[in-house]
Order: C-alpha cells, then structure tokens, then sequence
C-alpha cells in the first residue's frame, strides 16, 4: 500500500515483473498456516503500524520460514487487506441503520445492545483500528477499497431512513442519504476518539452506547412512544 506520491515507482515494479499472485491456501494444514499469517500480521501491524512492518517480522511472529509467506499472500499490502477482512468477519464493519425499521418491544435497548456489540469489537481491536486510519490516509488505493466495503451499510441506512420517513416515524424533512451518512460517521468517529485517541478501556462502552443510542433515535426524531427504554438512557 504505498503513498500517492510513489505510484508511478509502483507501475514500473509492475512493468519489470511484479512476483505472480500467491495460489492461495488450497487444503486444510494450508488453510491453518495462511490463518496464523493473518493473525501475526495483526499483531506486528499493531506493534509496529503499516509502514513499519516487515514481512520477516510477520513470518517470524507465525513461526513459519519467510518463502512460504509468498504461497499465501504476494505484498505485505495483500496480508494487510486480509487481516482488515477478519476484523470485518468479527462485526467490525460500518454500523447499519436498519436494526431502527425492525419491530422492538424496547427500540431504545435494542439499538443499545446492537451498538454496544460493535464498541466491544471496536474496543478490543482499537491498535489495528489505528492502523487502518494510518493506512487510509497515506494510500489511496486502501481509501478507495474501504469506501467501496463500507457502501453496502451506506446503502441500508439510506434505504432504513427512507421506509421510516414514509411510515410516518422519522423527520420527512431529513435528506436520507445526509442523515444515515452522518449518523454512521458519527458512531465511528466517536469509537475512534473514545478508543484509540483517549485509549479508554472497556468500561466506557455501555455509557457510549447509551449516549449514541439518544442522539440517534433524536436525531430522527422517532417518536418517544416508539422508545419504551429511552427512560433509561
């Protein structure tokens, strides 16, 4: 994942004969040696960032000698984008609106429990969490794949806001595309201050939660008839 300003170095590593794809994992001792590359790279990424991690690093950390790195993964870029995709895997992902156009007996706890999940997550991997945001900043290309990974979430939240507007539960007057891109920046803006800015542990996730679950359901304007739990906020 290299900076804008060297891609043309990029091209021409290309062009002179870049090493072909790794084949990939294709039976289960192969399938385990590939996981153990992810999960050292995730901890070498934590320790060191992107820029400073080394592939002996990563191979060292796995225990597995540093060719056969290359059977599985062809750039340190590549194995990164993997261990971005794991995290995806646990429920690290783009928080999604449409948990507010489901039937709750108690809206207010159900979008409680469902964003304290994702903080909890956020949490535990707020290092990587880190590193991503280093990652996105100095490549475009990352910039571009971690838009394109978020817009299906994107694409839900307008579609939820929308189906509330129309069943008469949200402010009409609210640009659907607006509303849910913002909300959705304003939950991981908010992990990414609390978790990786402050380093703040664990004990911060309920309140966080509450306090986000309110200014969603206000920022809609959901009707407070609709939230038997808001009393507890």
């Amino acid at each position: 994942m290299s900076r804008p300003t060297t891609r043309r170095q990029g091209a021409r590593a290309a062009r002179s004969g870049a090493r072909p794809a790794p084949a990939g994992a294709r039976t289960p001792r192969g399938e385990a040696t590939q996981a153990t590359l992810v999960r050292a790279a995730k901890r070498i990424f934590e320790r060191d960032g992107f820029l400073d991690a080394r592939i002996t690093d990563i191979t060292a950390a796995a225990g597995t000698a540093t060719g056969s790195f290359y059977k599985y993964f062809s750039s340190k870029e590549e194995i990164f984008l993997a261990v971005v995709e794991a995290l995806a895997d646990e429920g690290l992902h783009s928080m999604s609106l449409e948990i507010l156009s489901l039937e709750h007996d108690d809206l207010a706890g159900d979008i409680t429990k469902h964003l304290r999940r994702y903080l909890t997550v956020y949490q535990r991997n707020a290092k990587m969490m880190s590193v991503i945001e280093e990652v996105t900043n100095i490549s475009d290309d990352f910039r571009r794949k971690r838009t394109a990974r978020a817009q299906p979430y994107m694409n839900g939240n307008v579609a939820a806001i929308r189906a509330l507007q129309e069943a008469g539960r949200a402010d009409p007057e609210l640009d659907p595309l607006i509303a849910g891109r913002t909300l959705s920046i304003m939950v991981s803006r908010a992990a990414y201050v609390t978790f990786v800015l402050e380093e703040e542990g664990p004990g911060s996730i309920d309140g966080l939660a509450r306090t986000l679950t309110r200014l969603w359901i206000n920022a809609l304007r959901i009707p407070v008839a609709e939230t038997a739990g808001a009393t507890a906020l």
